[in-house]
């Protein structure tokens, strides 16, 4: 993807730290797979499938699955996982998709979109791969995130920022563009997209003790990511 986050550099610490942490495996997956709901017999994109931890569940719970990464190294993963299971490509969102017209009954873009300036083509592309009536499931970074952890920023400006994160004991730097709610939204309507629902769930009761911060134990939810269900 043309973005500045390289995942080619600790793809393997990444994944790793995806599999168990609490952002990802008892809080962004499980948002995401709960808004997939009945999935069995449907053929699914996975938008940035990364290391293939969701394809894995949807493949599991009885969906056909197609994904692709701008990360070979993130790939390789993916087909270690997944082997013939899945058919996995290397693409770019930014670029047309290497697909069909009315391919997909679902797409799954798992905190993919927060990477890119322009969110026009990318939501056009996808649009034309899903088949009529078909959903977009979306998660990105919250849109007070950004004002919440860098203070005295701009909420309404659309703006380029980097965190420096350790991932597996691997350091690693994820760089995103914060946009305010409305611009999501904006970006939706103009691909031609209806909103059918927002989200903003908890995190799994099923998170092991140790992964929840004591100060989020009292809590059923917090800001971090916001989800989509497009049509």
């Amino acid at each position: 993807m043309s973005q500045d986050t390289n995942y080619d550099t600790f793809a393997e610490a990444y994944n790793a730290e995806n599999e168990t942490s609490l952002l990802n495996a008892y809080y962004e997956r499980p948002a995401m797979l709960k808004l997939a709901g009945q999935v069995q017999g449907k053929t699914i994109l996975d938008v940035g499938c990364g290391g293939g931890v969701l394809s894995e569940e949807l493949l599991r719970r009885g969906a056909t699955v197609h994904g692709f990464d701008a990360s070979q190294a993130m790939l390789d993963i993916a087909r270690r996982r997944l082997g013939a299971q899945a058919q996995l490509k290397c693409a770019d969102l930014s670029e047309p998709l290497p697909y069909a017209e009315n391919s997909f009954d679902d797409a799954c873009a798992s905190l993919v979109l927060h990477y890119l300036q322009d969110w026009s083509a990318p939501l056009a592309e996808l649009r034309r791969v899903l088949k009529p009536g078909g959903r977009l499931l979306i998660s990105v970074n919250h849109p007070l995130l950004y004002p919440l952890t860098h203070q005295g920023v701009q909420y309404f400006k659309t703006t380029r920022y980097t965190d420096e994160l350790e991932f597996d004991g691997q350091q690693g730097s994820l760089t995103y563009w914060h946009r305010p709610l409305h611009a999501m939204s904006d970006a939706f309507a103009r691909a031609g997209f209806s909103i059918e629902l927002i989200s903003e769930p908890p995190y799994s009761k099923e998170a092991p003790d140790e992964l929840v911060p004591e100060n989020l134990k009292d809590r059923d939810a917090f800001v971090s990511f916001i989800f989509f269900v497009l049509r």
